[in-house]
């Protein structure tokens, strides 16, 4: 199979909403009157993000997640997506799953792929992805003021949890086991809860390389500090009777641990009404887990008040 078979048997699809898609040099778009584009780029390799075994067709959806994760950071609406591939070899059945994985996710957000590359080469996959948000409505890592809420969505730790199991690090039971895995390999992007937190939200960030790592670039970006309460972070269930051993491996997967793709995000205490609104209607929980203030860096403490040390931020590919 050449390289423009591969293309149009498993990655071309009808783009009503493209001038110009897949088959020329360059895709054609034409974006929405009052709207600014968002683009973001993310790149998942073999043997670093992901086993070489992992299933194809989760894998297909994982490489848009991710990507559909930072537009819904920036409260943005899903359009266009560029795909490149890598592969060792060109395997129908891998190809065929990987496909309806990345499009069944694609096709629940309306995103059109328009564009990409393929190469012979060592596993990896990269998507550009482009959205559209009004003017002067993005959310950004930059807004965050004294006195906002600090709140997380859905529950952290899940997928490092996954991580660890397949590492046999700690052996999961069954339906643990379901959960964390499905949070590892097919993340769910909060796309539609970062729509609604436009004009709530002072800032956000989607939590990939673990909590305090991504708050912290809110801090940093924002010039203010927080504070975040241990207890009030939402563990997987599998942490609630946890031992002194379990204890360590829960923090780090909870504050540390990255893949969770959930939404970080400061908001006034003003808008705490609405948000717990956008929680009941999405039946997704929009934790509270601490505050912002003013200074700098990030302080944990446990439900007595006392700091908790730290014995790492999140996951940094170049760190020694």
């Amino acid at each position: 199979m050449s390289e423009f078979d591969l293309i149009r048997r498993y990655f071309t699809r009808p783009t009503p909403n493209t001038n110009l898609g897949v088959g020329d040099d360059a895709a054609l778009l034409t974006v929405t009157p009052g709207m600014e584009l968002a683009v973001s780029t993310d790149m998942l390799v073999g043997g670093t993000h992901f086993y070489l075994d992992t299933d194809p067709r989760q894998l297909g959806h994982k490489t848009l997640a991710v990507n559909l994760s930072d537009l819904a950071a920036m409260g943005a609406q899903p359009r266009w997506a560029t795909l490149s591939l890598s592969l060792p070899q060109a395997h129908d059945d891998w190809l065929q799953a990987f496909s309806e994985g990345f499009f069944a996710l694609a096709e629940a957000h309306g995103v059109e792929l328009i564009g990409g590359d393929t190469t012979r080469g060592p596993l990896n996959l990269s998507v550009t992805i482009m959205g559209e948000v009004p003017q002067g409505q993005a959310l950004r890592r930059s807004g965050a003021q004294v006195g906002d809420d600090i709140r997380v969505s859905g529950a952290l730790g899940e997928a490092a949890l996954g991580l660890a199991h397949l590492q046999q690090r700690v052996q999961l039971p069954e339906g643990a086991r379901q959960t964390c895995l499905a949070a590892l390999q097919q993340p769910m992007p909060r796309v539609e809860l970062g729509l609604a937190l436009r004009g709530i939200a002072h800032s956000a960030i989607d939590v990939s390389d673990g909590l305090l790592a991504d708050l912290k670039h809110i801090l940093d970006s924002s010039n203010v500090a927080a504070e975040v309460r241990y207890d009030r972070l939402p563990k997987p269930a599998f942490f609630a009777s946890a031992s002194e051993e379990m204890d360590v491996l829960a923090q780090d997967c909870v504050l540390s641990g990255g893949d969770d793709y959930e939404l970080c995000f400061t908001a006034p205490l003003a808008r705490r009404e609405e948000i717990g609104v956008i929680a009941d209607l999405m039946h997704l929980p929009l934790t509270r887990i601490g505050s912002i203030v003013s200074g700098q860096g990030c302080k944990l403490r446990a439900a007595n008040g006392s700091v908790i040390k730290i014995a790492r931020e999140g996951y940094d590919h170049f760190a020694s």
